[in-house]
C-alpha cells in the first residue's frame, strides 16, 4: 500500500475524487486481515480494540442514515469506516511484532525520500505545481490538484525517521533515521504547506520531550546546522519561502485570500452543526450546504495549474478543518465518537511508551548474558531474549530456554497479535534481541509522533486524495503499538 503512493498518478487522477489504486490495494489488505482472522480461529481483538477502533462506526451510520443523498452518503460511509476502521483494525492484526512495525516505519520513510527528491527536482526545474506565479511548489507525484499530498508523505517520513532516531540504542540504527530526517527537511520546506510544517513541528518537538531533551540535544544541534546550510549556504531560503513562513504570525491581522476561504469555510461548518447538533447535515453534504452559510468573503475556487497540468478552478468542497468537516456532517455524535478513538488510542500509546520509560528508569535494564544494561534485559513491551530476571510487562523467557539456540522468547498467546523477539528468537551481541531495542521505544515514539502530527494537522487539513489511506497506517500503527495485548505474567516458555 505505501509503495502504490511511489508511482505515478494519470492526469487528473488525484483530484477526481474516486478509487484508486491505493484503495483498491488496502481493500486487498482488508481481505488478507479477514482470510487470516478466519484461518486463525481466535478473536482478533481484545474488548477494548473492539470498543476503541468500532466507537466511530455509530456517529458515521447516523450520519449516512440522516443524508439527503443516500447514494453520496453510503460512499462516504465506506471511506470512513475504511480509512478510520478497517485500515487500522488490519495493521493491528497482520503486525506481528516490533521487527514488522519496523518496516512500516522504514517504507514511510522511503516513500518520503522517493517523494522528497521528485519534489525538489520540481522546484529546481520549474516543473512544480503553480505558486505566486511561478510552478515551483514541490508536489511530487500527486499533482497541483492535491498539494498537501507530498507535504504528508514527507511529514510522516521525517516524524517516523526522527522516532526511530531518538529510540536507537546503537549509532547503526540511529545514523541512517538521522540523515533522512535531516534530508527530509528540504523538501518539507518546499512544499510550502504551512499546515504540515506546524504538525511536524509539534509532533517532533513532542518526541523529543518524550525521548528525554539531554538524548536529543545532539540532534537539534545538527538540525540547526542543517538548517543554516540550506538556509544561507545553498539559498533555499527564498523570499517566497520566507513570505510564506511569515504569513503564518499573520493569519489574523494580514490573511491572504486562501487564509481568508479557510475561515469562511469554518465559520459555515459551524453553522450546519448549529443548525443540526446531533447528526449534523449528512455524509458529505458539506458542498450541499456551503453556499447556504457561508458569507460573500468565500472565493468559487482555489486556482491550480503546473506539474504537467493546465489552469484550473478546484471548487471548495471541505472546510479544510478534519474536526469542523467531522461536526457539521456527523454532529456531535460522530466527532465523540471519531476524535475520542483518536484521543483514546493517543493516551493508550503515551501510556504504554511512559510505562516502559520507568521501567528502564525505576527496575534499570539487566542482561540477560552479562552485556551492558537494556542489552537482554527486560523489555517494558514485555520481550525478553534469555537471561534471568523479570520481564517488563509480563512476558519472560527462563534462562534455560531455546532462545539462544532459535527458539522463540516469551509465549504466543491467542489474541492475533503477538510479539516474537527477533526473527526465531535469537538474540544479538551480548544478548540483545534483535527486534527488541531500546524495549521498543523506536516504535513508541514513531507511533506517539505520526499518531500526533496527524491529530494537529487536522486543525488544517481533512481526508482526500491518494496519501489518505496512509492516515489508516499511521491510525493502525498507533493501535498496535497502544493495543496489542500482551502474554499474561505467569507465561513461558517450555524449558
Amino acid at each position: 500500500m505505501v509503495a502504490v503512493l511511489g508511482l505515478p498518478l494519470a492526469p487528473g487522477t488525484a483530484g477526481s475524487g474516486g478509487a484508486g489504486l491505493s484503495d483498491a490495494v488496502s481493500a486487498l489488505v482488508v481481505a488478507v486481515c479477514v482470510a487470516v482472522t478466519l484461518r486463525r480461529a481466535e478473536r482478533p481483538l481484545t474488548r477494548t480494540a473492539a470498543l476503541v477502533l468500532g466507537l466511530p462506526v455509530v456517529g458515521i451510520a447516523l450520519a449516512a442514515a440522516g443524508a439527503d443523498s443516500p447514494s453520496t452518503a453510503a460512499v462516504g460511509m465506506v471511506r470512513y469506516c475504511q480509512i478510520f476502521v478497517l485500515v487500522p483494525v488490519s495493521v493491528l492484526v497482520l503486525v506481528r511484532d516490533r521487527r514488522d512495525f519496523r518496516f512500516l516505519a522504514w517504507s514511510f520513510v522511503g516513500l518520503a525520500l522517493w517523494q522528497g527528491v521528485i519534489g525538489v527536482q520540481q522546484y529546481l526545474t520549474g516543473t512544480g505545481a503553480s505558486y505566486m506565479g511561478e510552478d515551483i511548489r514541490a508536489v511530487g507525484t500527486f499533482g497541483p490538484t492535491d498539494v498537501m499530498g507530498m507535504a504528508t508523505v514527507v511529514s510522516y517520513g521525517l516524524v517516523a525517521a526522527v522516532g526511530l532516531a531518538l529510540g536507537a540504542r546503537t549509532a547503526a540504527r540511529r545514523t541512517p533515521a538521522l540523515l533522512c530526517a535531516l534530508a527530509l527537511l528540504l523538501p518539507l520546506a518546499l512544499s510550502f504547506s504551512r499546515g504540515a510544517w506546524i504538525a511536524t513541528v509539534v509532533a517532533c518537538g513532542a518526541q523529543v520531550l518524550l525521548a528525554g531533551l539531554r538524548r536529543a540535544v545532539r540532534l537539534f544541534a545538527v538540525a540547526a546546522a542543517t538548517a543554516v546550510v540550506l538556509v544561507g549556504g545553498l539559498g533555499v531560503g527564498t523570499a517566497l519561502l520566507q513570505e510564506r513562513m511569515t504569513s503564518i504570525t499573520q493569519v489574523t491581522d494580514a490573511p491572504d485570500q486562501s487564509v481568508t476561504d479557510r475561515y469562511t469555510m469554518w465559520a459555515a461548518a459551524v453553522g450546519m452543526w448549529s443548525e443540526h447538533p446531533v447528526t449534523g447535515v449528512g455524509l458529505k453534504g458539506f458542498p450541499a450546504y456551503r453556499d447556504s452559510h457561508a458569507s460573500l468573503a468565500l472565493s468559487s475556487g482555489s486556482d491550480t495549474g503546473g506539474a504537467g497540468a493546465a489552469f484550473a478552478r478546484q471548487p471548495l468542497l471541505s472546510p479544510h478543518n478534519m474536526y469542523l468537516l467531522i461536526l457539521s456532517e456527523q454532529g456531535l455524535i460522530g466527532l465523540l465518537g471519531l476524535a475520542g478513538s483518536w484521543l483514546a488510542l493517543l493516551l493508550l500509546a503515551l501510556r504504554r511508551l511512559g510505562r516502559g520509560a520507568g521501567e528502564r528508569s525505576v527496575g534499570g535494564e539487566r542482561s540477560g548474558a552479562g552485556g551492558p544494561p537494556g542489552a537482554g534485559g527486560p523489555s517494558g513491551a514485555g520481550e525478553r531474549s534469555g537471561g534471568v530476571g523479570r520481564a517488563g510487562a509480563g512476558e519472560r523467557s527462563r534462562a534455560g530456554g531455546r532462545s539462544g539456540a532459535g527458539g522463540r522468547s516469551g509465549a504466543r498467546h491467542g489474541s492475533g497479535v503477538c510479539e516474537r523477539s527477533g526473527a526465531g528468537g535469537r538474540p544479538g551481541a551480548g544478548g540483545r534481541s534483535s527486534a527488541g531495542g531500546r524495549s521498543g521505544a523506536e516504535c513508541g515514539l514513531v507511533a506517539c509522533g505520526l499518531l500526533g502530527w496527524q491529530l494537529v494537522d487536522f486543525v488544517y487539513a481533512d481526508i482526500g486524495g491518494p496519501s489518505t489511506v496512509l492516515t489508516g497506517l499511521v491510525i493502525g500503527l498507533a493501535a498496535w503499538w497502544g493495543l496489542a495485548p500482551q502474554a499474561p505474567p505467569k507465561e513461558a516458555a517450555a524449558p
